[in-house]
């Protein structure tokens, strides 16, 4: 579960990467209310096929910046 926190309503992207800096899942990419959302990543890619056990990385776009945080996925 990912957790974060938005100061007002914004649109924001919530975007899952490979350490080779491929996009493997687009897990939020819409208007969201000001408050504490939350998203699941179930280990999945866009297609919908389970990832590999690893480390990937995880990028919030909301209100102009950007945080990376990285992830492991244990399978």
């Amino acid at each position: 579960t990912l957790r974060y926190a938005l100061p007002d309503a914004q649109t924001v992207r919530l975007v899952v990467y490979d350490l080779l800096g491929r996009q493997v899942q687009t897990l939020v990419d819409r208007w969201q209310d000001a408050g504490p959302p939350q998203t699941t990543w179930r280990g999945r890619g866009d297609a919908g096929r389970g990832l590999a056990s690893g480390t990937y990385l995880v990028r919030l776009s909301a209100g102009g910046e950007e945080r990376v945080q990285k992830v492991v996925l244990v399978r």
